[in-house]
């Protein structure tokens, strides 16, 4: 199993260092909205307690209704799952695609589940500034069957062009292939016109991936959503899981969070100005920090193989990059937290390089 993922407080190297102290390790190393989960989305968890004796809805009604209404779009658009990679999966289960097109460095369960149904997966590999350019568009050919895109990218953060991802939607629908594109991330960004949601009623080649774990600070609860016109799709990853994959605690969650648009806001100007102090503090300790628009940072720390290791004494934990394909052990990734626990960072930074 893969565990290189941020948020593995459980690791044995942390349990050994701070046992039942774990509360007190600044985890930097998972995304999540600083603000934590809002107060109205645990009260509904709260409440739905007393429904969790039944089984949750398979077709998940409520809580596509409440999708449906905050996006303007037909309930059957959607598909939810256990979360945004729970969809990967069940879209490689439900495609089982022979050759696929992906960006390097990207999320690594994209590759992970095309692996696991015996997918070709080519690369295109984002060199330099490691944005998403034109190039793109030449690797794209009949023989691809789906492309994975995460804007802002992840580790990187970084946004794509609008132009340049119409015209990858454009060359997918003429080939053939369909474009998945992950979202996840686009909600802090405070450019959420970026989404490509608007096009969903205009072709049966775009899957968009969306979460509720990031935003709405409830990665423990598991929730993400699927957003696509194309209803062969959506029946075939249905099928491709587990029955019941969305529990009803889950589901009473994201109807909650909906509804908190001023917490939304709050989010990514917390966000915005937090991002650019921690930005300023790694420039300033010597690191090459990308210009990420997301609740996180990606930089790289030259010559530093360790700063995992050198922060953890402090309390703190950072994500390492280096199963990411194309990065080594000098790429890291931080979250944006709130001001107090990013000054912490800061001052730690500062003793250990």
């Amino acid at each position: 199993m893969n565990l290189l993922h941020g948020g593995n407080i459980y690791d044995e190297e942390i349990t050994e260092q701070y046992g039942k102290d774990r509360e007190k390790l600044l985890d930097f190393s998972a995304n999540i909205n600083p603000l934590g989960m809002p107060r109205r989305v645990q009260e509904a968890v709260i409440h739905a307690l007393q429904d969790a004796v039944h089984y949750p809805d398979p077709l998940c009604r409520r809580l596509k209704r409440a999708l449906a209404e905050a996006y303007g779009l037909p309930e059957e658009v959607f598909l939810c799952g256990n979360g945004g990679a729970d969809l990967i999966y069940r879209l490689a289960y439900a495609l089982r695609p022979k050759r696929a097109l992906l960006t390097a460095p990207a999320f690594a369960e994209y590759e992970e589940a095309l692996r696991q149904v015996g997918t070709e997966c080519v690369f295109h590999e984002l060199r330099d500034s490691l944005e998403v350019r034109q190039e793109i568009l030449e690797q794209m050919d009949a023989s691809t069957d789906v492309m994975f895109l995460c804007n802002p990218n992840n580790p990187t953060g970084l946004l794509t062009d609008p132009d340049l991802l119409v015209r990858i939607l454009d060359k997918a629908e003429r080939l053939g292939i369909l474009l998945v594109l992950d979202e996840c991330f686009l909600d802090f960004t405070g450019q959420e016109e970026r989404s490509l949601i608007s096009y969903i009623n205009e072709t049966e080649y775009l899957f968009i991936l969306k979460s509720f774990t990031k935003m709405y600070a409830m990665p423990g609860i598991r929730l993400g959503y699927g957003i696509s016109k194309n209803r062969v799709l959506l029946e075939r990853m249905e099928a491709a899981g587990q029955c019941w994959g969305v529990s009803v605690l889950a589901s009473a969650a994201g109807i909650a969070a909906l509804g908190e648009r001023e917490y939304r806001q709050k989010a990514v100007e917390l966000v915005k100005r937090e991002r650019a102090y921690l930005k300023e503090k790694l420039q300033a300790a010597g690191m090459q920090v990308w210009d990420g628009q997301a609740d996180y940072l990606f930089f790289r720390a030259p010559g530093i193989r360790d700063l995992y290791e050198r922060l953890l004494p402090y309390g703190i934990l950072i994500r390492r990059c280096r199963n990411y394909r194309g990065l080594d052990e000098t790429y890291y990734r931080i979250a944006v937290k709130d001001h107090e626990a990013n000054v912490r960072f800061a001052e730690a930074l500062k003793y250990v390089v």
